[in-house]
């Protein structure tokens, strides 16, 4: 008896975060139906055109717009932003540079210093251990 496994497949919505693109700016055919490992793959190592395009202008979910922007998400709540931008939104901001967006790069800049800082001092202690055991 031989058992047939069937192909591990994800909602929508875990495709499109994984691709890093905004659900609602998809085809309708990705929207409403399922996607396998295989197509996932296929779609990172090949994109169709509208993934391209999607990637390329937008709109782009939150955690991409706070990536671009140099920011937290919870940052980019602060600063009032709740809804997907586009490229050309995100270049607009940046060039407007309001204060909110310097703050917040500020704050996500001392936020990557400090995980820098408890990472090496992780290291050390575990380089101290690792020379008492020997």
């Amino acid at each position: 008896m031989t058992s047939h496994q069937s192909p591990q497949t994800m909602k929508p919505a875990t495709a499109a975060k994984k691709l890093g693109v905004y659900l609602e700016a998809t085809p309708a055919e990705f929207q409403e139906g399922v996607v396998s490992r295989t197509e996932l793959s296929a779609l990172q190592a090949d994109p169709p055109q509208w993934l391209q395009d999607l990637r390329r202008n937008g709109p782009h979910p939150r955690p991409v717009v706070a990536s671009k922007l140099g920011v937290s998400i919870a940052g980019l709540a602060r600063g009032g932003v709740t809804e997907p931008l586009t490229t050309e939104q995100i270049e607009a901001l940046k060039d407007e540079a309001p204060e909110w967006l310097e703050k917040e790069r500020a704050t996500q800049a001392e936020v990557r210093k400090e995980t820098v800082r408890i990472k090496e001092k992780h290291a050390e202690r575990a380089a101290k251990a690792a020379q008492q055991d020997s």
